[in-house]
């Protein structure tokens, strides 16, 4: 079985450690067929990317795509769902640009609602320690994915569960319905093999990424494979994955 393509790798243009091009030419070193850029959108406070910075990052996509014609590089994003309804940090300007979105919940993202929303950052984190806590945010995570899904055209959930619980059915049956796919992280643990269990009663597509900061990271899934055989997955809904 090979990875086909690296659909999660961060560059300097948020936290990532190498440049555009030194992932792409990592990605050709290791086989890949595609790779897809995809920064943390402008709404997370600690290593968002910079919005005017999207037309220089697709300009450069644009450039390096002609340099290296025996790989595809996609320009996306991984926006931060940003409150319980489900509002994500992306707008008219940023969207015609990408060519992949992602979305997933991460700390450090600016509340839509400051209020409202700031609970789901404070009861994640006391969850780890309080039963209460993590029944009531678990509610919370879960309708934030489901109305982001409703929302927008997203490609892609990262990482679901990894930053907070979630009812992975009730996620995995509106991804489903809007041709959303779901994603086991090798970096992350998630899906966990227990959520691939409760994902995979849908008929739900999966990217096993390496989401990568470093370009030594692209194209690893050993650790997502290994969950997603202990699940019981039927690989061949792993969208990048070749069983060749």
């Amino acid at each position: 079985m090979k990875l086909i393509g690296d659909y999660h790798t961060h560059t300097i243009y948020s936290h990532g450690r190498n440049t555009i091009e030194e992932n792409v030419v990592r990605a050709i070193e290791i086989g890949l067929k595609e790779i897809a850029i995809c920064d943390h959108g402008p709404g997370h406070l600690g290593f968002g990317i910079k919005k005017k910075k999207i037309t220089e990052m697709r300009d450069e996509v644009d450039r390096l795509n002609d340099k290296y014609p025996d790989i595809k590089i996609l320009l996306g994003m991984e926006c931060n769902i940003l409150g319980r309804d489900g509002k994500i940090d992306i707008d008219d300007f940023t969207l015609p640009h990408l060519d992949i979105v992602l979305a997933g919940y991460h700390f450090g993202s600016m509340p839509d609602k400051l209020i409202r929303d700031s609970k789901i950052h404070l009861y994640n984190y006391l969850s780890k320690k309080n039963k209460y806590y993590y029944h009531k945010v678990k509610e919370m995570n879960t309708d934030a994915f489901v109305n982001a899904i409703k929302k927008y055209d997203i490609d892609l959930i990262t990482h679901p569960g990894a930053k907070g619980p979630i009812f992975y059915e009730e996620v995995a049956q509106i991804a489903a319905s809007r041709n959303t796919a779901l994603e086991i992280n090798n970096s992350h643990g998630h899906l966990t093999v227990e959520g691939i269990k409760k994902t995979m009663k849908y008929d739900i597509n999966y990217y096993i990424n390496s989401d990568a900061h470093h370009i030594s990271d692209i194209g690893k899934f050993s650790k997502s494979l290994k969950r997603a055989k202990e699940a019981g997955l039927d690989l061949s809904k792993i969208v990048n994955l070749s069983q060749e």
